[in-house]
């Protein structure tokens, strides 16, 4: 059965936070743009983190308290709105993989999170349709590698194996710096990292990318991510499909030295 998880709903931090602010700006006869004047931030974007569809920067949230009078009722949200360090769509997943004994990842256009430099996380991030703003890109940012602590923490997953299609280390944003970052993750004990050259393709590996989860108590989920919906399923008849079709792709991929020798090649290429 598929876990529940609505990509069209804000977090609820995000949504009430919001609201407090409306809320206190109407009580004080403060107008949505004084307010966005003494924030700095455009109307519509105040109105955006009004209606929760943005996460309610901390800068916003202390400008309005102060704005407001609101006594530290506002500022005290800070703590709440921080917790939301993700996409609503992403939430589920990330809680699964921070307990994860086992994850089998393969992307077709991205660097898996787990991998990725700040950098690349950065220009990722940063560059969202709407644009998120510049408080939020750099919350996610932190936040996303400070995920990557399950690669080298005191209880890392037992297995981690990575598969990515050629296309993600053609791509202009990968540069020297993020394939060195996955020689070196390549190198770690728990790692498998595989590339899938384009000879290799096969329909099933263009499909998007599937994650497969495995938990403590042997649940396996599987994850699959879309340009506007993702699903974390713990539907047998789909764990079963994206098993056999993450096999597959593992067996048409190259070996872990084949992929360092290749990745090696592309570093060489770019100097």
């Amino acid at each position: 059965m598929p876990v529940p998880n609505d990509n069209s709903r804000p977090p609820a931090a995000w949504c009430y936070s919001g609201n407090q602010i409306r809320r206190w700006r109407t009580l004080a006869n403060v107008s949505r743009e004084a307010l966005a004047a003494a924030a700095n931030y455009a109307p519509e974007t105040i109105s955006s983190m009004e209606r929760g569809v943005r996460m309610p920067s901390p800068r916003l949230l202390d400008i309005a308290d102060e704005l407001c009078g609101a006594q530290g009722m506002l500022s005290a949200a800070k703590e709440y709105v921080r917790r939301e360090r993700y996409s609503a769509r992403a939430v589920d997943f990330i809680e699964r993989e921070r307990e994860a004994t086992s994850l089998w990842w393969y992307e077709v256009a991205l660097v898996p999170g787990l991998l990725q430099t700040r950098t690349y996380a950065q220009a990722l991030i940063d560059n969202r349709i709407p644009p998120l703003d510049e408080e939020t890109v750099a919350e996610r940012v932190t936040a996303r590698m400070e995920r990557q602590a399950i690669l080298t923490g005191p209880k890392p997953p037992v297995g981690l194996s990575f598969v990515i299609y050629e296309a993600v280390l053609r791509s202009p944003l990968v540069d020297e710096a993020q394939l060195l970052r996955l020689l070196e993750a390549s190198r770690m004990r728990n790692v498998v990292l595989q590339v899938l050259p384009f000879a290799q393709a096969f329909s099933d590996a263009l499909m998007g990318p599937m994650v497969l989860v495995e938990g403590r108590d042997h649940e396996r989920l599987a994850f699959m991510e879309g340009a506007f919906a993702s699903e974390l399923s713990a539907d047998p008849g789909v764990v079963s499909r994206v098993t056999e079709r993450l096999s597959m792709i593992r067996t048409r991929a190259l070996d872990p030295d084949e992929t360092a020798r290749f990745i090696e090649r592309t570093v060489a290429r770019r100097e």
